[in-house]
């Protein structure tokens, strides 16, 4: 079952051979945890949507508020196989016509949903160990910031990680510095400083990433950054995590000869977890 423009239907019948997300990578997307038929974080995807679709110049249909966006996830979660929670995902893309110029900006949308196995989010207690991919780079500029479907450098890097063993690979930028993995925003703690990349440095304006800031800011002692991240900072690091809407927060024990704890990271956890109850 799917969302297809506000209609549940088993199947959208989308005519590949003129839809430019498959033509051209014109699409954006949105990937959601819905937890007791509620979007978590609902206003913060639903403003970097509109402002992903500004940037991207598309057409924001007038009646797609942010009710309208969480009234057709739940609409389509409802007809699911009940669930701890689920995965949604929201993606528009442009209406076919064009080449690289599109000759209509408006836009449709397909939500999918697929159950998760847990309610809150946990700490995953296997070994992840990373490696960095040099193959490729991600460009410092504002279009690397969105989540749209031209995601070329993150699949080739999980295709090099699952090849050579790893549980995932560390990007870099068009400056050599690090600033995500291929599913997430990357954290880095030294001593008492948390440190993020910037949204400069080209990283994805994660959602998961603003919670997490907010939250870190508030613990005590502690201070809390955005500033680049070199290759040989994580050789000094004491932790690394990496964060995303569905996972939550995924510790990274190893990256070559070093290895990190997680304490930080786990009392983050909780006070995530405890944000969302009380939410």
């Amino acid at each position: 079952m799917i969302n297809y423009n506000g209609t549940i239907v088993t199947s959208a019948d989308i005519a590949i051979h003129n839809n430019r997300a498959f033509l051209y990578g014109d699409a954006i997307f949105e990937t959601l945890k819905v937890l007791d038929g509620k979007v978590l974080f609902a206003e913060d995807h639903y403003f970097r949507l509109m402002a992903s679709m500004r940037i991207l110049r598309m057409e924001i249909p007038m009646t797609f508020t942010q009710e309208y966006m969480e009234s057709q996830v739940t609409a389509l979660i409802q007809l699911l196989p009940a669930a701890p929670s689920y995965r949604a995902r929201i993606t528009f893309y442009r209406n076919p016509g064009g080449k690289y110029l599109p000759t209509d900006n408006n836009s449709a949308f397909i939500i999918t949903a697929e159950p998760l196995q847990s309610p809150l989010y946990s700490i995953n207690e296997a070994p992840y160990e990373v490696e960095l991919f040099r193959d490729y780079y991600v460009t410092k500029q504002l279009l690397s910031t969105l989540k749209t479907t031209n995601k070329a450098v993150h699949i080739t890097a999980a295709i090099f990680a699952d090849e050579n063993g790893y549980n995932n690979c560390l990007l870099v930028n068009d400056d050599k510095n690090v600033i995500e993995a291929t599913n997430g925003n990357l954290f880095m703690l030294t001593g008492n400083k948390l440190v993020t990349p910037a949204l400069a440095d080209g990283c994805l304006n994660g959602i998961m990433r603003k919670q997490v800031l907010a939250l870190a800011r508030k613990v005590e002692g502690y201070e809390v950054v955005e500033e680049p991240i070199s290759p040989f900072d994580l050789q000094k690091a004491d932790e690394l995590f990496i964060t995303n809407v569905i996972t939550g927060i995924q510790p990274i024990t190893k990256y070559r000869k070093k290895e990190y704890k997680q304490d930080f990271t786990q009392s983050l956890l909780k006070r995530l977890n405890a944000q969302i109850r009380f939410s």
